[in-house]
């Protein structure tokens, strides 16, 4: 073996072991939660048991069956499902309206947009629950602990995002493709329906993916514009702290049952997610 030939492997080793390494890392916090969640409250007091091979069913039973923990998950369900439904068709309309008619000012609406990413989520958490529950008021209804109250909140945040995202996507079509359909007569309805989602799919699907995990995972707005009625499963992992102690087993079960749907999501359509964050970075 040569030398060019055995650094050549050696490099090759050292790429191999490092991913090893950085996979371990990332994937052992994961382990861990699932190794609490397995365990009963007299096998999480034994820290020398670093291997998990028992599994205790009731830590997910008990939530499972629990009718308050139910409507939590079908609250997150529903409110992260319609924000990215409703995130991804206005980023869509938006980006067309701005990228492919060239309206004026259109550059400086979107910088506006990415300037309300640029705040941390605290500094409008008091103003939005001085909103919902004094602004947005029909006689004795509001806004608050309501689920459209935060898809709506969700879109303020989620919105921008998707926007900014779709633009590099829909930047990457050829206008020539827009001109050609309306020389055959197409207008600027059929062109979107009919030549620009075709081609911006992968990318929508990623829009559509990210919006609806950034909704699914948030927790700060989720816990100050909600009491009961519109509570999240995200929320829902405080209840299991109280002053009479830690459910350690129940919130690790209750936080790796969050993780699922968004984990089987990505599995399932990890393809369009590739093509979505490329879509359009070569040109031509």
């Amino acid at each position: 073996m040569t030398s060019t030939s055995f650094r050549k492997n050696l490099g090759l080793i050292a790429t191999y072991a490092l991913w090893i390494i950085l996979t371990v890392i990332t994937l052992l916090p994961i382990y861990w939660l699932f190794a609490i969640s397995a365990r009963s409250r007299v096998e999480l007091f034994d820290v020398g048991n670093f291997i998990q091979t028992t599994f205790y069913a009731p830590n997910y039973l008990e939530p499972l069956t629990d009718p308050v923990f139910q409507r939590y998950l079908i609250n997150s369900l529903i409110v992260a499902t319609s924000n990215a439904l409703l995130v991804s068709v206005l980023a869509v309309l938006a980006t067309y309206a701005l990228s492919r008619w060239k309206l004026a000012g259109s550059n400086n609406i979107f910088f506006w947009l990415i300037t309300n990413r640029m705040a941390p989520p605290a500094a409008f958490a008091l103003p939005m629950f001085l909103l919902f529950t004094r602004v947005f008021r029909i006689g004795q209804w509001t806004m608050f602990d309501t689920r459209i109250g935060l898809i709506l909140v969700y879109c303020v945040f989620n919105l921008p995002f998707a926007v900014w995202l779709m633009k590099g996507i829909m930047d990457g079509i050829p206008i020539e493709l827009d001109e050609a359909a309306r020389v055959d007569g197409a207008n600027r309805w059929t062109v979107l329906v009919r030549v620009i989602l075709p081609l911006t799919a992968p990318g929508l699907a990623i829009t559509f993916i990210l919006s609806w995990i950034f909704a699914w995972n948030e927790y700060l707005f989720a816990a100050s514009l909600t009491s009961v009625n519109a509570r999240t499963i995200t929320t829902g992992l405080a209840g299991y702290i109280s002053v009479t102690g830690t459910e350690w087993g129940q919130m690790a079960a209750v936080a790796m049952i969050a993780t699922l749907p968004a984990l089987i999501f990505l599995i399932f359509i990890q393809r369009y997610i590739v093509m979505g964050l490329t879509f359009g970075a070569v040109k031509e």
